[in-house]
């Protein structure tokens, strides 16, 4: 597995989604690559804080401007 892939299947490997093969390829990987380590870390951080913040603190303005910033973001 390589970093871009690794990143891809970060979301997965969290909500405990990835087939066991990919999830032993992710964890092989995570163990050899300190900058895919510190990426997941993060990961984790900002779903962490963010999953303090009360909802009514993003702006239905600023919530759209997420949303379509990201919505094509594959075929980018």
């Amino acid at each position: 597995m390589n970093c871009d892939e690794f990143v891809e299947l970060v979301t997965a490997f969290l909500d405990d989604a990835l087939d066991p093969e990919t999830e032993a390829r992710f964890v092989e990987h995570l163990a050899l690559c300190e900058g895919c380590e510190r990426y997941l870390d993060q990961f984790r951080t900002t779903i962490d804080q963010l999953g303090r913040l009360p909802p009514e603190t993003l702006s239905a303005e600023t919530r759209d401007a997420v949303l379509d910033a990201f919505r094509d973001w594959h075929s980018a």
